[in-house]
């Protein structure tokens, strides 16, 4: 549901966008039409009145964090945004091939302690997995927690099981666990990767849709037009517009 709502808030900012560019296009041409001075600039006008409408930044932060580079789009400088949309699709690629990296790992570990230390995978964290690489057999690991006092840490023998066959074993098995933890403990750093990209990406949008609005401001407020005037029994002359909006 967040995602449909997400594309319809996207959707309805960009059709009202558009609604407004269309309204401003009729409007000069109405205004045009209606007039008896045709400027030689008319058409740039025409299609420079879908610019005057000025950007949220706050659409540009949203359609960052979403996908990175999108602010940037929005703002119409998507030639710097470019490179945020790669980055992000280079560390979800990244991400995506280690979690399936990780997970055989994983799967790996669990199923080389269940042939060679004989234990029971149901109900057993992470830590369980952890204590069984550096202990041969559950009677030893209690032996120490008891020599500890740490008597909540023991383990019941029977659901908790395990006896490797050798020291050779257990080390191999280590081995293979080790990767798998580090596989994961780097995921977490792509996924910092991502929310940094995201955050520098929103933050350059709404710099670039701040730059855009002054240039916006800066149209409205000087506008400059040259174009033949017609009267009737009179030549054709040149008329030159200056105006200055506050």
């Amino acid at each position: 549901m967040k995602i449909f709502a997400i594309l319809f808030l996207i959707s309805f900012n960009l059709i009202y966008s558009q609604q407004n560019k269309l309204e401003s296009i009729l409007n000069l041409e109405h205004a045009v039409s209606n007039s008896t001075e045709y400027s030689a600039n008319y058409y740039d006008n025409l299609f420079a009145a879908d610019q005057l409408e000025k950007k949220s930044a706050g659409l540009a932060i949203l359609y960052s964090i979403l996908l990175p580079g999108m602010g940037e789009l929005y703002a119409d400088a998507y030639d710097s945004g470019k490179y945020f949309t790669i980055a992000e699709g280079v560390l979800l690629g990244t991400y995506i091939g280690m979690s399936v990296h990780a997970n055989s790992l994983e799967d790996s570990y669990k199923a080389y302690a269940v042939t060679n230390a004989k234990i029971n995978t149901n109900g057993k964290d992470e830590t369980y997995y952890a204590n069984i690489s550096e202990f041969e057999d559950i009677v030893q690991y209690n032996n120490e927690k008891a020599l500890e006092r740490n008597f909540d840490q023991m383990y019941n023998t029977e659901s908790y099981f395990w006896k490797w066959g050798s020291t050779e074993e257990r080390q191999t098995y280590r081995s293979i666990w080790s990767s798998s933890e580090q596989t994961y403990n780097d995921l977490r750093f792509v996924v910092g990767l991502m929310l940094l990209n995201r955050v520098v990406s929103a933050i350059n949008a709404a710099r670039l849709v701040s730059a855009y609005n002054s240039r916006i401001d800066e149209q409205m407020s000087w506008n400059i037009s040259l174009g033949l005037k017609s009267t009737d029994n009179l030549p054709t002359s040149l008329n030159l517009n200056f105006q200055t909006i506050f």
